[in-house]
């Protein structure tokens, strides 16, 4: 909504003592004091009034005399806040007499060759609320609008209209004299000002002076085409057959030079028509904002509209034709826009454009090696994650993929490689026709992985799908590649005594050694194998130099993925071939076992991992079959299972982002538009369905939640009580990033309250936009102030304040209500999110605020608990339900989310309960934690405070 400027006036270097005011000496400055002298004085006696003394007898009479006459501008500034603030009516309502001599003043100001104290009198006599007083004046106003200078006639437009708002009768042919005024006008802030006052005066003329300027409306300022687009869009949805008429007029504003403009006309466009070509349009005139606008923010505003646009079903189809256009955006470098944008994408791709986006994902892949930026890795991963389910999306385009995947498993950040690697695990498990292509292409980049997370996740694959018999010896070899060839303990044991291989041995020649002269004196020789055997660490294979730092794990991991191909061979071969086969993999198993037990490595070899090597020894000499059927089919089985489970998670998540709007009940309450309440207030409802509500027991009616108005009263805080002279409650809505603050202030005396101020101020990450202007209320009154709050992080906050106000008449100091404290609830910030579980863990350690929460609840189930813990924090439980499922003593899970800005909130549960003691409450822990110290602290108090409310509520019971 387009709203008219208002007059601002700023006093400048007012003093701030306490000290007492001297009358006798401010009437003594004002009366024979100088310029300087003067206008310290009127500082003064301005503040005296803000401070809620009454001014003395005689001391504005004195101002008219003294102080009126001054040409000084410092002097007129003055002037204006003072009038605007002087009581200007006698106790009894009647104007005061000296005020005549005020406006004669003004009236010579409004007809002064200096354009500033034109322009400002005329802002200033928008707030005069006296018809008495404008009405002498209105000659001279009208005289303004012939002014030379544009900042006197943008003014007098201004006063114009607000005079016509609140006093119509004091100038009853003002739209048609701003209607001519406009006709001739040629300054753009001039026009706005006219045509926004036609807009809210008398739309008819407003739409005929548009009639008539249709074809120049490309040629006006962007401060008017926002007022016009606000015009066509109220009387377009007011009287649809206009519709026709003033469309192309918008389609031409999606080409002005103003972002804001486009913008809006982009929106207007939607709203008025449903035709693809208009869709078409504004969609690519939101993504040429995305793309040209610099600002994140502004971007990531304008992406959501474009989302909210794809999730109509009518424009989906629309929008798959510009799926190459909105992938533009990627040349940003902010990782959420990106984010958005590739989300968004996916959402529209289709099997007619999806060859096209993996292209360009490829080339952006390519681009990521040569660019090293703080959010590389992470957009490095986002392409995998996105190449990854065009692939599951569309098999067809998974061949042309994989090549270009594969080459992330060298990659130095694990995250894309592990993000890699899940993709070739799902790919090989659903698409039996690209297993060999996968084999191959995993082989060749298997000796350069720089991650022993990443070695063990591909020995896994390659064990687990290596089935033909050149397979299986593939395998082997790299192995053996990557491994070292020969005995383990045997290769280090003659490294560690500074030979290198047999070949340096029969031949000592090569190595040449060097005198040296020790420390006594003597003479010494010195091999030339002791000067490099510091470097020879870099110089063993990959597996063997994880085996060496102490990683036997990875050593497990070998012996089953040699175990599994050896059962596999012996299937495929003759007998004496598998026996062949099967001494080499258990003399590599048994070398493993002899390097870690001989002291070599950093770290000696653990029991579990040297008791799993030796069960796999034990499975290839004995060939039990159930043993062989776990290593041969379960292990399969146990991935299709996950995958299956993942892909009905994923189904159940998108099935729960489907609006409810979609789905409507055949018992919903109907919305009747005549029955909507006024669209400017914040608690609008509609009141056919307010009612309706209201009347039926619940709330609810067929099982249909009509509670709609029961949620808004939930967020209505009192804040003072019944009996205190001024009532007062606040409607707390919260926006993404602020909270607007609805107060209802109720003067409950029979005095009028003047000067009734909202004071305001916050507690935590919370800053007030502005101060609430005083108002004047009359005996028994009301009004509404509203007040925005932003908020800048996701924590506990506290508005707190009061209502201050003068009584008209009473001699005493300002009176003062304290206002109940006003607290604002994280979850209104907190949203669930998913991650996968390498990430988990990786945030786990990265973050250093941890805040550790005992529980403390009268439940007594493990499962209800985490219900219940679930549904007060907003967080998503990343625990498979299948993993919580059935009756144990204790339950550990994981959960997750998002706040709107951002920030990452994690918990670890770890609860119990005793067996014998079936009655017996849930206790345990929750560790909570986040990257900042308020996400922490705030989540844990919410916690604490679920459990206090929900053990109150028994207790009660």
């Amino acid at each position: 909504m387009t709203t008219i400027e208002q007059p601002c006036y700023t006093l400048i270097n007012v003093p701030t003592d306490t000290e007492p005011y001297n009358e006798m000496q401010l009437k003594m400055d004002l009366e024979k004091g100088d310029v300087k002298q003067k206008v310290e004085a009127l500082k003064k006696t301005i503040h005296m009034i803000l401070a809620g003394e009454r001014l003395p007898p005689g001391l504005l009479m004195t101002i008219i005399r003294y102080v009126l006459p001054l040409q000084d501008h410092t002097a007129k500034k003055l002037l204006l806040i003072f009038w605007e603030i002087v009581p200007k009516t006698s106790p009894d309502g009647k104007l005061l007499q000296e005020m005549i001599l005020v406006c004669d003043a003004y009236r010579k100001d409004l007809q002064h060759p200096n354009e500033f104290l034109r322009g400002s009198t005329l802002r200033f006599l928008c707030k005069l609320k006296e018809p008495e007083l404008l009405e002498p004046l209105m000659p001279s106003i009208r005289a303004c609008l012939e002014h030379r200078h544009s900042y006197v006639r943008r003014n007098a437009v201004l006063a114009i209209f607000t005079i016509y708002r609140n006093f119509e009768f004091l100038i009853p042919d003002a739209p048609e004299l701003i209607s001519n005024y406009l006709d001739g006008e040629q300054d753009m802030s001039c026009k706005r000002n006219a045509f926004l006052m036609l807009l809210h005066a008398d739309q008819e003329r407003a739409l005929s002076y548009l009639a008539n300027c249709l074809d120049q409306v490309n040629t006006f300022g962007d401060i008017l085409q926002l007022v016009i687009v606000e015009l066509i869009y109220k009387v377009c949805h007011t009287n649809p057959s206009e519709r026709s008429r003033f469309i192309r007029c918008i389609y031409n504003l999606l080409n002005s030079s103003s972002p804001a403009v486009r913008y809006e006309a982009a929106g207007t466009l939607v709203t008025l028509s449903s035709a693809p070509t208009a869709i078409k349009a504004a969609a690519s005139c939101y993504i040429e904002l995305i793309i040209k606008e610099s600002d994140n923010n502004v971007k990531l505003i304008v992406l959501d509209r474009l989302i909210a646009l794809r999730e109509h079903p009518a424009h989906e189809r629309v929008l798959q034709d510009l799926v190459m256009d909105i992938l533009r955006v990627l040349t940003s470098p902010d990782l959420e826009v990106r984010k958005k944008t590739l989300a968004l994408a996916m959402d529209l791709v289709s099997s007619r454009n999806i060859e096209e986006m993996v292209l360009v994902l490829k080339k952006e892949v390519a681009k990521t090696h040569d660019v090293e930026h703080e959010d590389t890795g992470k957009y490095r991963q986002l392409l995998v994650r996105t190449l990854h389910s065009c692939c599951i999306k569309f098999p067809d385009v998974a061949a042309t993929v994989i090549p270009v995947l594969v080459e992330f498993l060298s990659d130095t950040n694990e995250l894309a490689a592990a993000d890699v690697l899940i993709f070739v695990r799902e790919a090989i498990q659903k698409f039996d026709h690209l297993q060999p292509l996968i084999i191959e292409k995993l082989l060749e980049a298997f000796s350069n992985i720089k991650s022993v997370k990443i070695h063990r996740a591909a020995l896994w694959i390659l064990g687990e799908y290596a089935t033909t018999i050149s397979d299986v010896q593939a395998v082997l070899k790299e192995i053996n590649s990557t491994l070292g060839e020969g005995p383990l303990l045997e290769a280090e044991q003659r490294l560690v005594a500074g030979e290198t291989d047999d070949s340096t041995q029969n031949n000592p020649t090569q190595q040449p050694s060097s005198t040296l002269v020790t420390s006594d004196g003597t003479y010494a020789t010195q091999s030339a194998f002791n000067t490099v055997q510091k470097s020879k660490k870099e110089k063993r294979p990959p597996l063997r130099q994880y085996l060496i730092d102490g990683d036997f794990f990875i050593g497990a991991s070998i012996a089953s993925t040699l175990t599994k191909l050896a059962l596999r061979y012996g299937k495929l071969v003759k007998p004496t071939e598998q026996n062949r086969f099967d001494a080499e993999v258990m003399l590599i198993m048994a070398g493993i076992i002899h390097l870690g037990k001989s002291g070599i490595p950093t770290k000696a070899i653990t029991n579990d991992d040297k008791d799993h090597i030796l069960f796999c020894l034990r499975v290839l000499s004995d060939r039990s079959p159930s043993i062989i059927k776990i290593f041969m089919d379960l292990c399969r089985l146990a991935l299709s299972d996950m995958l299956v489970a993942k892909e009905l998670e994923e189904a159940l998540n998108q099935k729960a982002k489907e609006k409810a709007g979609n789905v409507i009940q055949a018992d919903d309450p109907i919305n009747f538009m005549q029955l909507q309440a006024d669209k400017s207030g914040e608690l609008g409802e509609n009141v056919f369905e307010t009612s309706l509500s209201q009347a039926l027991v619940g709330g609810r009616t067929g099982g249909t939640d009509t509670s709609t108005s029961v949620n808004k009263l939930n967020k209505v805080t009192q804040l003072t009580g019944f009996s205190d002279p001024v009532y007062a409650e606040a409607y707390v809505h919260v926006n993404q990033y602020d909270i607007v603050l609805d107060v209802l202030i109720v003067n409950q005396t029979n005095d009028t309250l003047q000067n009734c101020t909202l004071e305001l101020a916050t507690l935590g990450d919370l800053k007030l936009v502005e101060k609430p202007q005083p108002v004047v209320l009359a005996p028994k009154d009301f009004c509404n102030i509203k007040a925005n709050v932003k908020v800048a992080s996701t924590e506990n906050g506290i508005i707190f304040g009061n209502i201050v106000y003068d009584v008209t008449g009473a001699a005493s100091d300002r009176n003062v209500v304290v206002l109940d404290d006003i607290h604002i609830d994280i979850m209104d910030y907190i949203v669930p999110a998913t991650c996968s579980d390498t990430e988990f863990r990786q945030m786990w350690a990265e973050f250093e605020w941890e805040n550790k929460v005992s529980v403390n609840t009268t439940l007594t189930d493990l499962s209800d608990y985490l219900k219940h813990l679930v549904k007060s924090t907003n967080m998503k439980c990343l625990t498979p339900e299948k993993a919580l499922s059935g009756q144990c003593g204790f339950m550990a899970a994981n959960m997750y989310a998002k706040s709107i800005f951002g920030e990452d909130a994690l918990a670890n549960l770890s609860i119990e309960k005793p067996f014998n003691k079936p009655e017996a409450p849930v206790t345990g822990h929750i560790r909570i934690r986040a990257k900042s110290q308020g996400m922490a602290l705030s989540l844990g108090d919410k916690i604490n405070m679920t459990q206090k409310g929900q053990h109150n509520k028994v207790i009660a019971a």
